[in-house]
């Protein structure tokens, strides 16, 4: 990975000579992570044409968790910055002591406040804006990227079948996501992704639903929305059940629709494929059903590093889906009063002659009575 690292950092050396800059600071976490391999909390980078400072807290325990352990990488120097210091101070001073022209900053992440004290102390030094350009080279991910997605899927599709198998009846929808939760991290998690949505009954199908102390009821759709987080790489799935006694008809229908929304999402996945294109043909076929306006949200969305990436799978996305960019695919229909369905993978965008999208979250998507 070390290597992997280095690729990176010099395509963005590239990228800044190209654009007129001598050196980039880096100060969002993702970008700091993607760059190092290492992201604790208020770590910056500082990257020249031929440096690599990496400035860090000098309060962080020497022996933390793999989240903020620093890699054994020759070509980065380590900074120690006192705690009560911001790191991206410190390489702003470094950037003018080592003559730096023309630094690129990430302003769309940088304070007001804290651009301006980057100014005061590069002294002589002109800033420029580095745009997202890190997250445009996120996007699409190289195989060690993926290798570490796949492990996180597999995270959550253990826990969510563990999970499964056992007694659900009576049980809150808070209780069942803290033990979700639990269950990613017994089984090599570093945490779970984002916050565990477990929604029953009137609540299930809904988008972001925060889990309350409803309890599970015979008869209860039972909607739960998962990620695991391995390596700092994140996934998402969504899948629909129903509780005890088989389903009742409207159940049955309801879940047909999601199901073949979400396949015909995930099927119009391809290189070159535009970014709405997914969205549409999903949305179509919940329109045939009567549920057009079931949302607003895009179908799905860009992930790795962070939960939300470029690109954005909506109805007017123009850009293009290239090889090896993961995305999500997740439509779903809530009825007020009543409940709902969402289904939800995370897959990897790849052409054809290599078998197509890659599913990475595989835990079944029929409609178990559970």
């Amino acid at each position: 990975m070390v290597d992997a690292h280095a690729a990176r950092r010099e395509r963005l050396r590239q990228h800044c000579s190209a654009s007129g800059a001598d050196a980039a600071l880096i100060t969002r976490p993702a970008n700091v992570r993607y760059l190092t391999g290492c992201a604790p909390c208020g770590a910056s980078l500082l990257l020249t044409r031929d440096r690599a400072l990496l400035a860090l807290p000098d309060d962080l325990p020497p022996d933390d968790s793999g989240e903020h352990l620093v890699p054994d990488d020759p070509e980065l120097s380590l900074v120690p910055v006192p705690a009560e210091r911001d790191t991206a101070l410190a390489v702003a001073e470094d950037a003018a002591r080592l003559r730096v022209r023309d630094l690129a900053v990430e302003e769309h992440d940088l304070t007001v406040s804290r651009h301006r004290a980057v100014a005061g102390l590069a002294k002589g030094v002109n800033l420029l804006d580095l745009a997202r350009a890190v997250e445009r080279q996120r996007v699409v991910k190289d195989e060690h990227e993926i290798a570490d997605l796949r492990i996180a899927a597999e995270i959550a599709d253990q826990a969510l079948g563990e999970l499964l198998e056992s007694i659900l009846v009576g049980r809150t929808e808070r209780h069942l996501a803290m033990e979700l939760e639990r269950r990613m991290i017994d089984h090599g998690a570093d945490r779970a992704a984002f916050p565990v949505s477990v929604g029953t009954g009137s609540h299930s199908g809904q988008e972001a639903h925060l889990p309350t102390d409803r309890r599970v009821e015979e008869g209860d759709f039972l909607t739960v929305v998962l990620g695991a987080q391995y390596r700092g790489y994140r996934i998402s799935t969504a899948r629909t059940f129903v509780i005890g006694a088989a389903p009742a008809p409207w159940q049955v229908e309801l879940h047909r629709l999601v199901f073949r929304a979400q396949r015909a999402g995930r099927e119009a996945l391809g290189p070159g494929v535009p970014e709405h294109a997914p969205d549409l043909a999903a949305r179509e076929i919940l329109r045939t059903g009567g549920h057009v306006g079931s949302t607003a949200h895009p179908l799905g969305h860009g992930i790795g590093l962070e939960i939300r990436e470029a690109p954005r799978l909506g109805p007017s996305d123009m850009g293009k889906l290239d090889n090896r960019v993961p995305v999500t695919v997740g439509p779903g229909v809530h009825i007020p009063g009543k409940g709902g369905v969402r289904i939800e993978d995370t897959l990897v965008v790849r052409p054809l002659e290599e078998g197509g999208p890659e599913l990475l979250t595989i835990t079944t998507k029929e409609l178990l009575a559970l």
